[in-house]
């Protein structure tokens, strides 16, 4: 064998490990595909979402339906402190970013973009797993009220006034911070511009939900 089949040789050879070695990679490391939508449903029970571990596995179970089961998704929402339990930022539970909606729209770079007034969230991105619109202020019936538990900043809200629906495990009195996915109210107040932080709900009951403006819904966000 000359030295210029073998140089050949090794060449191919280099070339072929380099392929492997890069398909490899993108098989078991990078995510790509949706990372952030609304819930279609919630788990038909109001306000209670079996806390947050219920609602993460709602988020997981609409993720998997969708066919992006193969993310860690997390709900958005904040956790009261009691005796029992810790307090839980919202914004402490979705990864780092970057999310994008399920038609590819990136609607926030990072966790600080997200809680910012730049973040690319409307009624037109904040899309459900499957991509559809979800019904915002002036169509019927209104659903824009978002269930967040949080302040404008994704963290808890401090004090003594109800503001999780009992850490997301009431279905009857009690209230819970919601959000406006369409960025929409009643003013042009920031709070009724808030996706995630406009005001309290009725009660938190399907009936009272809906009475408020919403349907029990929750942003899910892939954590990994």
């Amino acid at each position: 064998m000359n030295k210029m089949s073998k140089s050949i040789r090794w060449a191919t050879a280099a070339t072929t490990i380099a392929v492997l070695a890069a398909c490899g990679t993108m098989g078991g490391g990078s995510k790509t595909g949706m990372s952030f939508f609304v819930t279609s449903a919630g788990p038909g029970n109001g306000a209670n979402l079996g806390g947050l571990a219920g609602a993460d596995a709602q988020c997981q179970k609409l993720a998997a339906a969708a066919g992006a089961g193969n993310r860690t998704w997390r709900a958005y929402l904040s956790q009261q402190p009691t005796p029992n339990v810790p307090a839980v930022n919202a914004r402490d539970r979705i990864g780092k970013g970057p999310w994008m909606n399920a038609k590819g729209v990136v609607v926030a770079t990072d966790v600080e973009n997200l809680h910012s007034a730049s973040n690319n969230l409307s009624k037109t991105t904040s899309l459900t797993e499957t991509g559809l619109v979800i019904n915002g202020r002036g169509d019927t019936p209104n659903m824009h009220d978002i269930l967040t538990g949080s302040q404008p900043d994704g963290r808890v809200i401090a004090g003594n006034v109800n503001t999780t629906c009992g850490n997301w495990t009431q279905n009857g009195e009690g209230s819970a911070m919601l959000g406006h996915h369409d960025k929409t109210g009643l003013d042009e107040s920031v709070p009724a511009k808030s996706w995630n932080s406009s005001h309290l709900s009725r009660g938190c009951s399907p009936d009272a939900l809906k009475a408020t403006g919403g349907a029990g819904l929750f942003y899910c966000f892939a954590a990994d």
